[in-house]
């Protein structure tokens, strides 16, 4: 399902504390670029943050609901694949200041992971 114009202002909207983000269509969804990072995702017009292992404790204290994809083909058509990101707390869109360290958390996730992948090429 493609990410409507009016989602994309929204979205825009929450995140401009951070400053100028890209959102790119991607396999019926998007993804959200800052700077060279994507750290967030969009699917069903539901938005989801980066997750890692540092962040991650917070998602799951605020009851947050992991990002599933289920391939249409290949190896694993059919089966949920658990992805490291998770859907963004409704209550931090009324705490502008909460709002913004999870959006830094999930920038700063989206950073290691791409420094990871960079170690292993």
């Amino acid at each position: 399902m493609a990410v409507s114009a009016e989602y994309k202002a929204f979205v825009r909207e929450v995140f401009e504390p951070l400053g100028a983000v890209d959102i790119k269509h991607m396999f019926g969804g998007a993804g959200v670029y800052y700077r060279d990072v994507m750290f967030a995702l969009i699917s069903n017009e539901t938005l989801y943050l980066k997750v890692d292992a540092l962040n991650q404790e917070m998602f799951e204290a605020a009851g947050a609901e992991r990002f599933h994809f289920k391939p249409q083909s290949g190896k694993n058509a059919g089966k949920a694949i658990a992805m490291s990101f998770w859907e963004l707390p409704e209550e931090l869109l009324d705490d502008p200041d909460a709002l913004v360290d999870w959006l830094h958390a999930s920038v700063d996730a989206a950073y290691r992971a791409k420094a990871g992948k960079s170690k292993k090429a």
